[in-house]
């Protein structure tokens, strides 16, 4: 049987982007924290910066599941905003270090079916 290989479009697939500031006066808010930040990374997401995570999909009815899933899983207090842009938006965002030019992450790489 031949192998087929899925190529994924540059426009289907989507960086799902959570962005949070959640309160960590009290034991209650920094356990309700550090459950989100886990609940992002077991999920797949990769921290961009301090309270800013990312995650590749390959579609946006998978990143609808993601906020699905992140929807019924939010804390009580503070903010968190989801954002999703496409692979070739994601693709042209700049990244710095200080005044050096930093580069971006790329996508996982892609599937093979048998």
């Amino acid at each position: 049987m031949p192998r087929r290989e899925i190529t994924f479009s540059g426009y289907k697939s989507m960086w799902l982007f959570t962005m949070f500031d959640l309160p960590v006066k009290t034991k209650k808010e920094r356990r309700n924290y550090t459950r989100f930040r886990n609940l992002l990374l077991d999920n797949g997401f990769t921290q961009m910066q301090y309270s800013v995570y990312a995650r590749f999909c390959v579609s946006e009815e998978i990143a609808d599941t993601h906020k699905s899933r992140l929807e019924r899983a939010l804390p009580p207090k503070g903010y968190v905003r989801l954002l999703a842009v496409t692979d070739r938006q994601f693709a042209k965002m700049q990244s710095f270090y200080g005044k050096n030019a930093t580069e971006i992450e790329s996508k996982p790489d892609q599937l093979s079916l048998f």
